[in-house]
């Protein structure tokens, strides 16, 4: 039997304890007959977080169908790859497709076939340039990239809409096929079809690549309007 209010699918979804953008994002873009229900851990020790699994093991009481990790790792040396290690470990454990922003950014521009990528992250030029390295390992080309320089990842989440704005405006300068936006805490989604509209480019919000790649996964292809390009087919 199907849950009452999620006959199509439940989405497990999980983000870093501070964040407090993750889950209304998600919200907004939620499809009739799918519910998303949270579960939040730490960040911190060799594997990103020490507690995601116990935190996971929880969550699957309410047996989702897949687990949306809201967390991008670009900002550290080989942190997309430690990510993508650890969702696979989780993966085998809870028995679920478990699906990353990070890797589900890489996804989405390839989706949009994107190869030129200006990038907006909250962070300094000093994290951008980790950021911009992961982004050309994954193979793309990095050709702008710029921060709000954000002086805490707390105080990411308070970031003025229109700094994110100015910041867009700034790398859309470029010459890129697509604009990439990492940091899940970042306050976009409401924005990207504002900004598409604005600038002339697609964009790709970690928080919507995430939920639009698990929603995909789990056998959902609903168009998703009003959130910008990727959703919308």
């Amino acid at each position: 039997m199907s849950d009452t209010l999620a006959p199509r699918a439940v989405i497990g979804v999980m983000t870093p304890a501070m964040n407090t953008v993750v889950q209304p994002e998600l919200e907004l873009l939620r499809p009739p007959g799918v519910t998303n229900q949270m579960q939040r851990f730490r960040l911190g020790g060799d594997k990103v977080s020490d507690d995601l699994p116990d935190e996971a093991q929880k969550l699957m009481d309410c047996n989702p169908a897949a687990l949306c990790i809201g967390l991008t790792t670009d900002a550290g040396p080989g942190g997309v790859e430690r990510l993508s290690r650890r969702c696979a470990e989780l993966e085998d454990l809870v028995g679920i497709p478990v699906l990353n922003a990070s890797t589900a950014d890489y996804a989405a521009l390839r989706a949009l076939g994107a190869q030129k990528v200006a990038v907006v992250t909250p962070f300094n030029p000093e994290i951008d340039q980790n950021v911009k390295a992961n982004t050309e390992a994954a193979g793309f080309e990095v050709v702008a990239i710029a921060g709000t320089c954000a002086p805490s990842l707390p105080e990411i989440c308070q970031t003025p809409l229109d700094d994110i704005r100015a910041v867009f405006h700034k790398v859309a300068a470029s010459n890129c096929d697509a604009i990439l936006q990492v940091g899940t805490a970042l306050p976009v989604v409401s924005m990207i079809e504002e900004l598409e509209a604005d600038l002339g480019k697609p964009i790709v919000a970690c928080n919507a690549a995430v939920y639009w790649q698990t929603l995909r996964k789990v056998g959902i292809s609903d168009a998703v309007k009003g959130y910008g390009s990727l959703l919308s087919n």
